[in-house]
């Protein structure tokens, strides 16, 4: 081979190596959901307009926490008229042992695929607690598979807190079926608890088919979305080993709800990964 055709060879590998580096780096989120949790004192005095403001902002999906006092039919026909999709919703666990036919029917009304315990009480978080929250999950997401449904838990940060040697999060991944139980993991609060969302990734993967999306700052206080240090990129990039197929922003106590979902979002729209 002469110096040209070597340089030739060189240069054509630099370019495929280019464009496969730049593939790797242009992949985006097709779509930016929102948890309502954030806008919830905004839907309280005008669920109507405040809906409107979130499809404004970008968002095409969103996750219910509440109907505040209005029939299933009736938010259907708002979302509808918005161009809001319901993936999601959280229902608490007294509903989850409780009247989990009618919450499944709900789910049916408003178009879900999924339905997402958020939290058990705090008096029920022993180990003993996490097991019998397991069970439960397990008998909820099997009703909720035969309906078409897929049940999931959310995650804060004390489940990763070891009581007796035993990890709530890791009791109810190894003590529920990965088919009937699946998992919204809550980013910030993952990392809050001083874990690698990567790590349950590559542990189990296909689990986590929805996530929570707020930022972290240095003092561990939340933040809008690419204000903080998560590392959002890294994160994302491993989507496809997790499962994860909807992404909500999430903000518990922003200041300015509107303004807060928006600077999410647009962080969120330009980022590339």
């Amino acid at each position: 081979m002469n110096r040209r055709s070597f340089l030739g060879t060189i240069t054509a590998a630099t370019i495929l190596g280019n464009r496969i580096t730049w593939a790797a780096n242009d992949r985006k989120l097709d779509k930016i959901g929102l948890q309502l949790y954030t806008v919830r004192s905004l839907l309280k005095n005008d669920f109507e307009g405040t809906l409107a403001k979130v499809a404004e902002a970008g968002y095409r999906e969103v996750e219910l926490a509440g109907l505040f006092d209005r029939s299933p039919q009736d938010v259907r026909k708002i979302l509808d008229k918005n161009g809001l999709t319901v993936p999601s919703s959280h229902v608490d666990f007294k509903t989850v042992e409780g009247d989990w036919p009618k919450a499944l029917e709900t789910a049916h009304t408003l178009g879900q695929s999924f339905i997402v315990c958020p939290f058990i009480e705090e008096n029920m978080r022993t180990p003993d607690g996490w097991k019998h929250a397991a069970d439960a999950f397990n008998r909820a997401g099997e009703a909720s598979k035969k309906a078409g449904i897929q049940f999931a838990y959310h995650n804060h940060n004390w489940e990763f807190k070891t009581d007796k040697g035993e990890m709530p999060y890791e009791i109810l991944l190894t003590k529920t079926d990965p088919n009937l139980v699946k998992m919204e993991m809550d980013l910030f609060w993952t990392v809050k608890g001083k874990q690698d969302p990567l790590t349950y990734f590559n542990r189990y993967p296909g689990r986590f088919p929805l996530v929570h999306v707020k930022d972290m700052k240095k003092n561990g206080e939340m933040t809008e979305v690419g204000s903080g240090d998560i590392d959002f990129k890294k994160i994302f990039a491993q989507s496809e080993k997790a499962g994860i197929q909807h992404y909500f922003v999430e903000h518990d106590e922003p200041k300015d709800p509107i303004e807060s979902i928006k600077t999410s979002y647009d962080y969120l729209s330009k980022l590339r990964f």
